[in-house]
């Protein structure tokens, strides 16, 4: 059976068990405690040696990181809808990941770590400047569109998705960008969709 080793207040450990259920594959949740530093003990950096969460476990197959995790499903036991193989759309898809871990990381996610987590090296000024413009840039792209792309979800929707729907978790208004608001209630309607705390 798949294990999944993540923390249950983590957005990146959400984002995968959240594609675990939309795909509806059976697995175990694996709680790796990172506020008792567990991520940093001999067995898990055996997994990861980062010591990072979330990492998947598939059989023979270890495999850490998100965005990498999801590209590893959606081509494992997803199919084509949701990452498409001809090389424009797979680009176009590939897009959102870096997106998630590049912009969304350093607006949403890094002010939900100094307002939620009290992590003191974030420039918290500089994080809601960087969240506002994503996602002025999110509810201007979503304005003609339900989806990031194409007419069906993919996993580019399930990697944004967490840190955004958590956005509040970082003092960050969304009322400001309402299609922003509307496909956080579609991927909400998904069959198979699992909330988290704050989703």
């Amino acid at each position: 059976m798949i294990q999944l080793y993540g923390h249950d207040v983590s957005g990146n450990s959400y984002k995968v068990r959240l594609f675990l259920e939309l795909l509806g594959l059976d697995y175990e949740w694996v709680k790796v405690d990172l506020m008792q530093g567990e991520h940093k003990a001999a067995d898990f950096l055996a997994l990861n040696a980062f010591g990072q969460v979330p990492v998947l476990v598939d059989g023979e197959v270890t495999l850490a990181d998100a965005q990498a995790i999801l590209v590893y499903l959606a081509r494992q036991y997803g199919g084509d809808t949701w990452l498409p193989v001809d090389a424009l759309p797979l680009a176009q898809v590939v897009r959102w990941l870096s997106t998630a871990a590049g912009e969304v990381r350093q607006g949403p996610e890094n002010a939900r770590l100094y307002h939620l987590f009290k992590v003191a090296n974030i420039n918290i000024e500089r994080s809601h400047q960087k969240a506002d413009h994503i996602l002025t840039q999110l509810d201007k792209h979503l304005s003609t569109r339900s989806w990031l792309e194409f007419d069906s979800p993919t996993i580019a929707d399930v990697a944004v998705f967490p840190y955004v729907a958590l956005a509040r978790d970082g003092k960050i208004n969304l009322d400001a960008y309402p299609n922003v608001l509307t496909w956080i209630e579609r991927v909400k309607q998904l069959p198979g969709f699992v909330p988290m705390a704050g989703v």
